[in-house]
């Protein structure tokens, strides 16, 4: 009987200890939908609605799997057919065809024809004022499946524009539906079952032209803070994640239950510096000396833990654009930066630890947005830093969507951006939002004729080379001015668990949820 007893008090323990381990994530498929046709994404989105004109929305529509472009990036920033199978362009530079792929249908079953592409990009030029800032055209026909774009002038980086999200192709001839919460009609592995910021559904696309969809189902809870979405992987709340933040990436090292994707960015983390007159910044002494007094080696070898690369030029080091060459003369020197401060007029006369002209100190507005990491400890930072030099940094933290507003309003001395700085496949359109003169994304007031010049070269430049050289020279000008504060360069990451294969970043920060991302085998 005694025996018997243990016999039967062990199986009761067996059984505890499997209930245990059971709720403590020994299996996971319970928490992250129970079967392998449902993926649970944790990410960060920014977007109110799903219209792909409105802001930069049309990010969400590509990352979440629903809209294509007619070109794509590779893992080497090459371009490849995406919906356009090929494309060439005529002897004088201006008219491009675009060959449409005659497999391609949108998810309600209608061909994606050349015409159908035409009416998608001429509604994006009609909706968003940003799409005129990549390229102006003077006509675009349909000729069967050719789509052919006669541009105002030659513009080399064509293709590439057209891999950006806002040019993904909707089928315009669908009217009654909500963009917002259905998101339009387009040709990705999955469609819209319901949305809002703060949760997307997604389900399979049953007309996808391009392979298998491997999930029915795809949940997106957005999940802003990254402490928060490390902590629903590890739970198994989720299968994977964007941007894990770097002091939990330690968590997902044992390779028998995560991958982790890493790569070094094509992003650069920048405060924009308002110059407009008026502003403590319009003097390019006190630009200097803000930029001096920053030790942006230690916040990011520190403070973010070496996961960023310590910023100094406009084009990331992961990008052949001169970065080791660039000579940075606001390089971190506090004593210059207080020279700098002094020759300008700026003097601590009434002892209370910040600079003043005139009875007024000198303030700065720091607007910034928390939804990425970094962005708050680089604000504080800075903060710190300038306190040192008696210069009062005012943080503003301020929700993502009203970012552009405030930024075109020019209400701030700094706005932090992490921005993607080749999202053509090379920089100039990024370089020429920022500071070129008359651009309606240059809201800092900054000008420089010589800039202006070399800008105006590189629109119409197609050697590689010579691009390379004139955006080089180009940074140096912006360096020299002290056009912008560089904070740093981002390793970026997705880490999902074994059950998943394909969940890798990309490059280009569109590709997220793929038709590649699917049950491991």
């Amino acid at each position: 009987m005694k025996k018997a007893a243990k016999i039967t008090a062990a199986l009761a323990m067996m059984g505890l200890l499997a209930f245990a381990a059971a709720g403590c994530g020994g299996d996971d498929s319970a928490k992250s939908g129970g079967a392998k046709d449902t993926v649970k994404f944790g990410v960060t989105n920014f977007a109110d609605s799903l219209e792909p004109t409105d802001n930069f929305f049309s990010w969400v529509v590509m990352r979440y799997g629903l809209g294509e472009c007619l070109v794509k990036f590779d893992d080497k920033m090459n371009l490849t057919p995406w919906l356009a199978e090929s494309w060439s362009i005529s002897d004088d530079k201006l008219t491009w065809t675009f060959k449409i792929n005659d497999k391609a249908v949108f998810s309600n079953g209608n061909k994606v024809t050349a015409d159908a592409v035409k009416k998608s990009i001429e509604r994006t030029f009609e909706k968003s004022n940003r799409a005129g800032t990549f390229f102006q055209f003077d006509n675009i026909t349909a000729d069967g499946q050719n789509l052919i774009i006669k541009t105002q002038n030659p513009v080399p980086t064509l293709p590439g524009m057209l891999a950006d999200p806002l040019f993904i192709i909707i089928d315009t001839s669908v009217t009654d539906r909500d963009y917002a919460k259905q998101g339009p009609i387009c040709t990705g592995p999955y469609m819209v079952k319901e949305y809002s910021k703060a949760k997307a559904v997604m389900e399979a696309n049953p007309n996808y032209w391009d392979g298998k969809v491997p999930f029915k189902v795809a949940e997106i809870p957005t999940i802003d803070d990254p402490n928060t979405r490390a902590m629903a992987l590890q739970s198994g709340e989720i299968d994977m994640a964007i941007n894990i933040a770097s002091g939990d990436l330690q968590l997902f090292q044992d390779k028998a239950k995560y991958n982790i994707s890493e790569l070094a960015s094509l992003r650069t983390v920048l405060a924009q510096i308002n110059m407009n007159e008026g502003r403590p910044c319009h003097d390019p002494k006190v630009r200097a000396a803000l930029i001096s007094c920053l030790d942006r080696e230690t916040y990011n070898k520190v403070l973010l833990k070496d996961t960023f690369i310590t910023g100094k030029a406009p084009i990331p080091p992961s990008l052949d654009y001169g970065f080791d060459q660039l000579t940075d003369p606001n390089a971190y020197n506090v004593e210059r930066a207080k020279q700098l401060l002094a020759e300008a007029g700026w003097k601590d006369t009434n002892n209370d630890g910040y600079v003043d002209k005139d009875g007024k100190n000198l303030e700065l507005d720091f607007i910034y947005y928390s939804g990425r990491a970094e962005l708050p400890l680089y604000a504080e930072a800075t903060q710190s830093d300038a306190k040192k030099i008696g210069i009062k940094v005012n943080m503003k933290n301020i929700d993502y969507n009203v970012l552009d507003s405030i930024r075109q309003s020019g209400d701030f001395d700094l706005c932090i951006s992490n921005i993607l700085t080749a999202n053509s496949g090379d920089p100039a359109v990024y370089l020429n939002w920022y500071w070129k003169t008359g651009d309606p994304q240059n809201a800092t007031g900054y000008s420089n004729p010589e800039y202006d010049a070399l800008s105006d070269r590189l629109a119409v430049e197609f050697d590689p080379a010579k691009r390379r050289d004139l955006m080089i020279q180009m940074q140096q000008i912006l360096l020299n001015d002290g056009a912008g504060l560089f904070f740093g360069y981002p390793k970026t990451n997705m880490v999902s668990k074994v059950t998943l294969k394909n969940a890798d970043i990309k490059p280009a920060d569109y590709y997220w949820l793929t038709k590649d991302v699917a049950p491991a085998e």
